[in-house]
């Protein structure tokens, strides 16, 4: 079994995925790098981060996954233990967006089952995977204060899109998901996390950077900018390595202070 920690990142392939494995990487962890069908992508992820490796010992590994199946999330714990010998934390990222955004009275049932099957019941189950492995396995986490969860949410989970209230469902739903797993976790050496990323430069706001530009520019974020998955990265490795060990639960704002309630 290998003495490096080992990372599962899910959706990892590109966005702000890649930015949290590139990140780890710098630190010196092995990443399982999930993705969902996009292994060129993937494989361009394992690239970058073998780039920015601090060890010899680090691997990079894709592991194919759907985390809307049951079936899919079971398959990739089970990859990522065969490829890996271990795994020491979970950093639940990957998620949606709905194809049409829509107003709440025209939007469908189709999209709202399909965003709450990946953004919410995907990482909600593939954690409760995860942390029963630990829980059954007399292992010991090579993290300082154990093994780690880290849920990626976003600003949806607490500011309505009236366009959009699948995904600001599932956001908010995550947000309890990681209140329940870091009570639930806390005395069995397992610290539970949220980050919550505010506006984001990647693919999946590509078709809104016009609106977003002219909003920031208009002060909706006081540090006056988009956030990147760099930025993110950083604070998800932060509390990987430990640097938050008597604060499981906590919300962790990546927003550039759009959280703050000014006038």
């Amino acid at each position: 079994m290998s003495n490096t920690p080992v990372i599962l990142v899910t959706g990892a392939s590109r966005g702000l995925g890649r930015g949290i494995a590139i990140e780890l990487a710098k630190s010196g962890y092995s990443v399982a790098i999930n993705y969902a069908g996009n292994i060129t992508a993937a494989e361009e992820t394992v690239g970058l981060c073998a780039d920015v490796a601090t060890t010899t010992e680090q691997k990079f590994v894709p592991v194919q996954g759907d985390i809307s199946s049951a079936e899919s999330r079971k398959k990739m714990v089970e990859v990522t233990l065969d490829t890996f010998g271990r795994l020491d934390a979970l950093v639940n990222n990957a998620g949606i967006a709905p194809k049409v955004r829509a107003d709440i009275t025209e939007a469908t049932e189709e999209s709202f089952e399909s965003l709450i099957k990946t953004n919410l019941m995907g990482p909600y189950f593939l954690t409760q995977s995860v942390v029963n492995y630990w829980l059954q396995k007399d292992i010991q986490a090579l993290l300082p204060g154990g093994f780690k969860v880290v849920f990626v949410t976003s600003i949806s989970s607490h500011t309505a899109s009236i366009s959009r209230g699948d995904y600001c469902i599932s956001k908010a739903g995550l947000s309890m998901a990681t209140q329940l797993w870091a009570q639930r976790t806390a005395a069995e050496g397992i610290q539970v996390y949220e980050c919550r990323p505010g506006i984001m430069k990647t693919d999946m706001t590509s078709a809104v950077t016009s609106k977003y530009d002219a909003l920031i520019a208009d002060g909706l974020v006081p540090q006056q900018r988009w956030g990147t998955p760099e930025d993110l990265g950083l604070a998800v490795t932060a509390l990987i390595d430990g640097k938050f060990p008597f604060s499981t639960g906590t919300v962790i704002d990546v927003d550039g202070g759009f959280q703050i309630q000014h006038l």
